[in-house]
């Protein structure tokens, strides 16, 4: 295709396009006539996008669309109605999409959280090195479970929650660089680590998983997700396929982002759980029921809801009417 040819043959329609869109007031005919220009330009951006990928007069047409698609739609859809699209469409789908990376991200901690677990456990010099015999003791018999109840149970929740959400918005944010989320998901699995050690060298193993898993079991595994989806934003921009490492990264960014929002509401769960059920003197079967059905419904939201939405075409990414038309690639 003759890219001089075509803009001096459309040159006059275009323009028409710019005049209809620019009007404030436009009759019934102009409405007909912007509709019809307004494809026959869709039509030539696709043209110019596939012949000649990204040029100064694609971007030109590509303007002028925006602007009638604008004026014939009106203006953006209200917040409150998009509320209902991000929990039943657009989170599920990007939380179906990262999966199996939380999976893998989940088993890579527990791995080397029982390693330093176990070394630790089974060498004295390593235990020794954590702190005196003393202060190792009164962490396990009191420092340990008194971390949940130092403070009144709203107030504890409401920190947890604020430095969870924190931590798993820069596992997303700072995924890019891609040893954020790894380092983020390395510290916790060692200090998990250090910490079974320390309550299983001195006969508490049982009072650690009582007061490790009942919030634990939802809070870690947001965490696992924050540094999957970071991971994907990373991966995007390593290998972004046929698009260019900018509109990957963009995709990306725009549709795993909406995890970071996602998993404030999430570990606001397992805040309260920490804050309400982990301290308590309940049985702890009880409290450990509580914990695995709150991480139940997560799963539930995450794998069921998440893959009736991605089946139905749904990425977690932007509309095309919120993000801008998409440049075409062949193949």
């Amino acid at each position: 295709m003759d890219l001089d040819a075509l803009t001096a043959a459309r040159r006059e329609e275009w323009a028409r396009l710019d005049e209809l869109g620019r009007r404030r007031r436009l009759s019934g005919p102009d409405v007909d006539e912007l509709v019809t220009r307004y494809r026959a330009a869709s039509a030539d951006l696709a043209d110019i996008k596939t012949s000649a990928g990204r040029t100064p007069q694609g971007d030109h047409v590509s303007t002028l669309l925006a602007r009638t698609r604008l004026r014939l739609t009106g203006a953006r859809e209200n917040v409150l109605r998009q509320v209902p699209r991000f929990f039943a469409r657009q989170l599920p789908a990007a939380l179906y999409r990262v999966r199996w990376s939380t999976l893998a991200v989940a088993v890579a901690f527990l791995v080397v959280a029982s390693l330093v677990g176990s070394w630790i456990s089974s060498d004295a010099a390593a235990l020794a090195s954590l702190g005196e015999q003393v202060d190792l003791q009164a962490y396990a018999d009191d420092q340990f479970t008194g971390y949940y109840t130092e403070n009144p149970a709203a107030v504890f929740a409401g920190t947890v929650w604020t430095n969870n959400a924190w931590i798993a918005a820069q596992c997303v944010v700072f995924g890019i660089t891609g040893f954020w989320p790894v380092m983020v998901v390395m510290q916790n699995a060692v200090g998990v680590g250090q910490a079974a050690a320390i309550m299983f060298a001195f006969g508490r193993g049982d009072i650690f998983f009582q007061f490790i898993l009942p919030h634990g079991l939802l809070e870690l595994t947001a965490i696992f997700v924050a540094a999957a989806a970071g991971l994907g934003i990373f991966w995007a921009w390593i290998a972004p396929g046929r698009r260019s490492r900018g509109e990957a990264l963009a995709a990306a960014g725009r549709s795993l982002g909406t995890i970071a929002v996602g998993l404030v509401f999430v570990l606001a769960l397992s805040g309260l759980v920490e804050g309400f059920v982990t301290p308590q003197t309940w049985p702890w079967q009880i409290k450990l029921t509580i914990g695995a059905g709150a991480l139940a419904v997560f799963l539930v939201y995450m794998l069921v809801v998440g893959r009736r939405a991605a089946e139905e075409g749904e990425s977690g990414d932007l509309t095309e009417y919120e993000a801008g038309t998409p440049r075409l690639v062949a193949g």
